[in-house]
């Protein structure tokens, strides 16, 4: 038995945007932040073909996020992630205090 929660979602939905896709599979996203609980550690999933293992899941506050976080979501910075994150969910807030999962992953068969 793990310490970790319930999965509130399928890891296949961990990650879907076409560009979140295409930075995994080019190795310049490691992670992804979600309000959910994805996948546990151990857990592999499939993107067009290459199969990518969760490595890790963390609870962070959003106002920990840094900018090398940021460069493991794929994005340059953290001034650019969190404008790309407000901009994607309309009226939300970045509240320092609000909790998200890090899925951190790795790609197999290197």
């Amino acid at each position: 038995m793990s310490d970790y929660p319930e999965k509130t979602c399928e890891i296949g939905n961990l990650v879907r945007h076409p560009k979140s896709v295409a930075a995994v599979r080019g190795g310049q996203k490691t992670q992804q932040r979600r309000d959910g609980v994805y996948a546990h550690p151990g857990e592999t999933f499939e993107l067009e073909g290459d199969t990518f293992e969760v490595v890790s899941l963390q609870r962070q506050r959003l106002g920990d996020i840094s900018d090398a976080d940021a460069r493991a979501e794929g994005y340059p910075a953290l001034e650019v992630y969190k404008q790309v994150i407000l901009s994607m969910h309309a009226g939300m807030t970045w509240n320092a205090d609000d909790l998200v999962w890090v899925h951190q992953f790795t790609k197999q068969g290197n």
